[in-house]
């Protein structure tokens, strides 16, 4: 019997979604998926969802849940990690002291004030697990969902080198079938594609239908309107770049100096889209001070509910871990990973996101060669930010922390250097009890 354990497993509706891909593989129908969590009222409920989910597949999966962290990952032959370190009374002054400052953020998960604050939090929780990986299941293929995804990553790969990490982000192949789906194509008979560059800015440098470059039917969807309003800032990127980027536009227009250094700007690219998450002010922060008193009841309604969905879908984890310890079938995606002569013009041994093919031998990731010029730029800038924040954090450098801060591409463009400085310094205040070690 093979053991997969979730780190963090109250992740109510994302534990579900890669529990049910787990126990739709035949080789894995029969393992011991160990839930641990320390919100053991979540813990719960999930606990219950799975085995629901398990009794509907008639799968005979084993489902344990703890709050010991050492039991769940005792003997575990994949580890999903997708904590939230610190409440939503901790992580919302992250969006909340830069927006007086002028920073607009939409997430502020992955980079940029919210991002790097989020990451100094963060960072010593994931290295304590990997910790206990390293001591109680070494040989583990460890899959991370946990934002800011780079820097994590970079983090634990750097300390723990010889664990097999990953970093894992659905945007790749969502945004992928997205593009298929306007230029009417189908994904899974029809469409190739290589993306590569740094989570939640790589880019789809060759995306091909039936073998012919289908760049130009994608640039023909774009242009007309309907189409342009569903992503409206990633869509602005493709027609100035040439190429298109991974994540939402409500995330990229975070990352980059165009899209919300006024609020006209704000208004024009940011708040009228039709996509899933068009960039409006603190989006996920109000989602999830929304759901601190509604999942009760939702988790609830599925509990109750005749029916479940057993369907396999389509983020990476349960491919990954099927062909590195169940049936061996190949698979190749997109995973983030240490750049050593992975791609030619950004930093090396900063966190990278390129192909990566999954098998019995493990992970091994492939070398994509040069970015376009113009997309190496935007590239290293935010690679070098991370960088040097990560530099901050294992030195516990509060100086290294600002001047990463100062050369966001958002925040440069919206403040001076001495509000950025006294705005770190606010967010520092605020961090005490989490980042008190910093000098």
């Amino acid at each position: 019997m093979k053991k997969i354990a979730f780190i963090g497993a109250g992740s109510f509706g994302f534990t579900r979604t890669l529990v049910k891909d787990i126990l739709s593989f035949p080789a894995l129908a029969d393992c011991e998926i160990a839930l641990m969590d320390i919100d053991a009222e979540r813990l719960e409920a999930i606990e219950k969802a799975c085995r629901k989910i398990a009794a509907a597949g008639n799968r005979p999966a084993v489902i344990t849940a703890t709050t010991d962290r050492a039991a769940a990952l005792d003997g575990a032959d994949g580890v999903v990690i997708t904590i939230l370190s610190g409440a939503v009374r901790v992580w919302r002054h992250d969006i909340e002291i830069p927006k007086r400052y002028g920073v607009d953020i939409n997430v502020g998960d992955t980079r940029g004030p919210s991002g790097i604050f989020r990451f100094l939090r963060t960072a010593p929780v994931m290295l304590e697990i990997c910790a206990d990986i390293a001591k109680y299941c070494p040989r583990a293929i460890v899959l991370n969902y946990t934002n800011p995804m780079a820097m994590l990553c970079r983090v634990m790969q750097a300390e723990y080198p010889r664990l097999t990490v990953t970093g894992l982000c659905h945007s790749v192949q969502g945004t992928a079938h997205m593009l298929a789906s306007w230029i009417g194509a189908d994904f899974s008979q029809e469409v190739t594609y290589l993306c590569a560059g740094i989570n939640h800015q790589a880019w789809y440098l060759d995306y091909r239908v039936n073998g012919e470059d289908a760049y130009p039917q994608i640039r023909a969807a774009v242009e007309k309107e309907e189409r342009y309003n569903e992503e409206i800032v990633r869509n602005e990127m493709f027609l100035h770049l040439g190429y298109y980027v991974t994540e939402s536009s409500g995330h990229n227009s975070e990352y980059n100096p165009w899209f919300r250094k006024r609020s006209d700007l704000i208004e024009k690219y940011c708040t009228h889209g039709t996509g899933w998450n068009p960039g409006r002010h603190r989006f996920i922060l109000d989602e999830y001070l929304e759901r601190e008193h509604t999942w009760p009841n939702e988790i609830q309604k599925y509990l109750d509910s005749d029916t479940v969905d057993i369907e396999r879908g389509g983020e990476y984890a349960a491919y990954i871990f099927d062909a590195c310890f169940g049936s061996g079938t190949l698979f190749e995606f997109n995973g983030n990973v240490r750049n050593y002569g992975l791609i030619d013009n950004l930093p090396a041994g900063a966190c990278v996101e390129v192909p990566v093919v999954a098998s019995r031998a493990g992970l091994r990731a492939a070398h994509v060669g040069a970015l376009p010029p113009q997309l190496a730029i935007l590239n290293n800038l935010s690679a070098g930010i991370e960088e040097l924040a990560v530099e901050g954090f294992f030195q516990r450098d509060r100086t290294k922390v600002f001047q990463a801060i100062l050369c966001d591409p958002l925040t440069s463009a919206v403040c001076s250097m001495r509000e950025i400085k006294d705005m770190v310094e606010e967010m520092f205040a605020q961090n005490r009890d989490f980042l008190s070690d910093y000098r």
